[in-house]
């Protein structure tokens, strides 16, 4: 049986969040399976708490470059992941948008009637040819249906295609638009087959493991999770929870003693390691869990790990000159964990507002404004 804070130390080690450590970008990105990026910056951020030595150029070179992209994946949602992860491990998701898109009537319903293999083509050329933004290929392809809604089309396109998001979209210290082009018109062809989805599950477990059935949904936003488990099974070796479910693991996968010490760590919002389980009680305790989710409903602001679990919320404002950290926790702090925010904070000031001339940290105790940070 593994308890709550086995749970959080084996997340925590294989997430690279009880130390950091040395090495690259992209290895990283392709250890943790990609790494949420709804927010353009997101990712910047989510490397500098796991890596020694992380510098934002790293990630804005390779994005620059090619090296990685921001696309649609798990859970249909955006992704940062190599080019690589890109043209491997989008075949074996593509179940996952097709299917949001088809349960969300507002948007299907303009297309009813539609010829989707038309549609489809019809959007690859458009962007094909070069990228464009949501509001470009709408007006495009309203041109050739009139009669249904404008956005439909689009939305279909856009869920159904395997598109990523080009650049400067998603580089440190500069915005743009989303702007959208197919993978293989960024990227070229895959020279190799796909990944399968008992590698995708497997590389889920070696970066979230241990983990249940619901777990592996969650995370991936596939269904058939139970099938592949079961397949899985006689390679993995199974736990169970305090609550009785059964977990699933690799073999010779760190499971750190739950004693272990947990460092204070800044995470990005959206981070899988809020959102890569049904059960969040490893990284959360339930009551803290709920109050977020009371708060911010299916949203996920930057969180304060303390002692390996969400303590609140914090965010960053820049006012005046002077960049603000500001950290909420939802209980007291002890004089030593408090020291340890603080310093981290520190850190992450200089990481993220370099250039702003003064510092400053607030840290408050209560319930959070219910906003996103």
């Amino acid at each position: 049986m593994l308890g709550p804070r086995a749970l959080s130390r084996a997340l925590l080690e294989r997430q690279h969040l009880l130390r950091r450590v040395d090495r690259s970008a992209a290895d990283e990105i392709e250890h943790l399976v990609g790494l949420q990026a709804q927010t353009p910056l997101s990712p910047y951020y989510a490397l500098w708490a796991r890596l020694r030595s992380f510098e934002p150029t790293e990630l804005a070179e390779m994005i620059i470059a090619r090296r990685a992209v921001r696309m649609t994946l798990m859970r249909a949602t955006i992704h940062l992941v190599t080019a690589r992860d890109a043209l491997g491990l989008r075949p074996v998701l593509q179940p996952v948008p097709e299917r949001t898109f088809r349960g969300q009537r507002a948007f299907t319903r303009g297309i009813d009637g539609v010829d989707m293999t038309a549609l489809m083509a019809a959007g690859r050329e458009l962007l094909d040819e070069r990228p464009r933004t949501s509001a470009e290929l709408a007006d495009m392809l309203g041109q050739r249906w009139p009669a249904n809604d404008a956005k439909s089309p689009a939305f279909a396109v856009q869920y159904t295609l395997p598109l990523v998001q080009i650049p400067p979209r998603g580089i440190w210290g500069q915005t743009l638009q989303a702007t959208w082009t197919t993978v293989e018109a960024w990227l070229g062809r895959p020279g190799h087959p796909p990944s399968s989805v008992d590698d995708l599950v497997l590389r889920y477990l070696a970066a979230f493991g241990p983990a249940s059935v619901p777990d592996v949904r969650a995370w991936s936003g596939l269904t058939g999770a139970r099938e592949v488990l079961e397949r899985l099974r006689p390679r993995l070796r199974t736990f169970r929870d305090e609550n009785g479910h059964e977990l699933f693991d690799l073999p010779d996968a760190p499971r750190p003693d739950p004693a272990t010490p947990a460092p204070v760590r800044f995470l990005p919002d959206y981070d899988n390691v809020w959102l890569g389980h049904a059960d969040r009680s490893r990284i959360s305790p339930k009551a803290y869990a709920d109050r977020l989710a009371a708060l911010y409903g299916n949203g996920s602001p930057g969180t304060l790990l303390v002692d390996g679990f969400v303590r609140g919320p914090w965010r960053i404002v820049t006012a005046g000159g002077t960049a603000t950290l500001s950290i909420r926790t939802l209980e007291p702090l002890g004089s030593a964990a408090a020291t340890e925010v603080q310093e981290e904070g520190a850190r992450l000031l200089v990481f993220a507002a370099a250039d702003a001339p003064s510092h400053d940290i607030r840290l408050e105790v209560g319930e959070p404004a219910a906003t996103g940070t």
